[in-house]
């Protein structure tokens, strides 16, 4: 197979890693290379997510569309990856029998061997088996498109939370080796990459077999990779409360290179629900881990995922959610309504609550987590943040853009500087804070550090 292929990406971080590792996998092993235009494309991948119901329809409704392109070239391929082609496996054939090739998350690296096997035998191929964490064996390198990165150093999940499907899409967690991810993260080092992302459904619950057969846990994980040289910025994401361990909280004291900004999801602010959803920890327990991490790092920045209108949610929970949003000082949040993914034990609770009702709450939630995230950047004018350059402004590309620690993207004026290049750490005074990000200015005598 030759040409071109396109790539849609629907969810989460670990689906972006994901549909990246398909491009090095195409690239590599078929000579295919990617396109930003679907009407060029020879292939068209859908890789999908099936958290939210909305995400799940949309891929129906994408591949509605693409199925005018395979009329009109049916030598089009199509294929579906991610969670819903996990979830509905021979059903996506059934529901649309124009697709060529459905493969689960942990199948990503088969890819190419499924199209071959498509045209040889002329039938649609269907692999969704959780072959624990061999894809990850059968990758290429990873290639570098800038400064930042992700690595994926788990999959799946055990905790089994009532209304998430994750578990039955992508598995039980299963860590990759130590040493592997040590080699990938010393790789993208050397490559000019600044700032990594760890990923993992918990990343908290890494647990990676050494080559001596002991077990790291994520805290030591992090000790290594600080250890890293070129590597200036380390961040995670998902995390769990009920693993978020001593150990991991002293990180933040003890690992400078950990930025001062978390993921912690807690879903709601009322044990209630929280018990209803399964999640294994109290809102004290919660509201205990942030004071210790705030300990110890006084600065830390805090966004979270918040699910609102769960079966059964009164007006006492929800305001209880209000309550721990003004405790927390939450920075940002993932917050949408409750929407019951089939196979899960919450798609069988009772749900009398309104969907206006709900609709009105999950506003009343988005605004006050905006107005906590407007008065944090307010109160950073005037200060100096350390800002990874990533490149070209979005709307000016004569300006340059980055990431203050705390996750906000500050666009700033070149000036005269040629050695103001992505990859670079330079010193912003910010002077000004819209509601999404930030306006600087480099500032008087700026430190520059992590050169390439």
């Amino acid at each position: 197979m030759s040409g071109k292929f396109f790539i849609k990406t629907f969810g989460c971080q670990m689906n972006e890693y994901d549909s990246d590792k398909m491009a090095d996998v195409l690239h590599d092993t078929r000579g295919l290379s990617q396109t930003e235009s679907i009407e060029e494309a020879d292939l068209v991948i859908f890789n999908t997510c099936s958290v939210r119901e909305k995400a799940q329809e949309k891929v129906f409704s994408d591949l509605g569309r693409v199925r005018e392109m395979k009329l009109a070239n049916p030598d089009l391929m199509i294929a579906v990856g991610g969670c819903v082609a996990s979830q509905e496996g021979e059903r996506i054939i059934a529901r649309a029998p124009y697709v060529d090739v459905v493969f689960g998350p942990q199948t990503l690296h088969r890819l190419p061997g499924l199209l071959e096997k498509r045209r040889l035998f002329g039938r649609p191929q269907v692999d969704i088996s959780f072959p624990e964490i061999e894809k990850f064996d059968h990758l290429p390198p990873p290639s570098v498109k800038g400064a930042t990165a992700f690595v994926s150093i788990m999959e799946g999940c055990s905790k089994y939370c009532s209304f998430c499907v994750v578990p039955y899409t992508r598995g039980e967690e299963v860590s990759r080796g130590f040493e592997d991810v040590l080699i990938e993260i010393s790789d993208l080092a050397d490559q000019g990459v600044r700032e990594v992302t760890l990923l993992g459904q918990n990343v908290n619950a890494y647990q990676g077999k050494t080559e001596d057969g002991d077990i790291a846990d994520f805290a030591m994980l992090l000790e290594y990779v600080s250890d890293i040289a070129g590597i200036e910025r380390i961040r995670f994401t998902t995390s769990h409360p009920k693993e978020f361990t001593q150990r991991l909280i002293d990180c933040y004291a003890r690992l400078p290179k950990v930025v001062s900004h978390l993921h912690l999801p807690v879903q709601s602010g009322s044990d209630r629900i929280l018990a209803a959803m399964k999640r294994g920890y109290t809102v004290l327990e919660y509201k205990s881990i942030v004071r210790r991490l705030r300990k110890a790092r006084p600065d830390l920045s805090l966004s979270t995922d918040l699910i609102i209108g769960f079966p059964g949610e009164s007006q006492a929970d929800f305001d209880a959610t209000l309550t721990l949003i003004d405790e927390v000082g939450f920075d940002a949040s993932f917050s949408f309504i409750y929407s019951p993914r089939p196979g899960t034990p919450a798609a069988g609770l009772a749900d009398d609550t309104p969907k206006a009702v709900k609709l009105e709450r999950l506003q009343e939630v988005q605004a006050r987590i905006e107005a906590h995230a407007l008065a944090i950047s307010q109160a950073m004018v005037g200060t100096r943040q350390d800002i990874l350059i990533e490149g070209p402004a979005r709307k000016d590309p004569d300006e340059l853009c980055g990431r203050t620690e705390n996750n906000r993207v500050v666009n700033f004026a070149i000036g005269d500087d040629p050695s103001l290049v992505p990859g670079r750490i330079v010193e912003v005074e910010i002077t000004r804070a819209y509601p999404h990000s930030l306006r600087g200015r480099i500032a008087d005598f700026a430190t520059e550090k992590g050169a390439i």
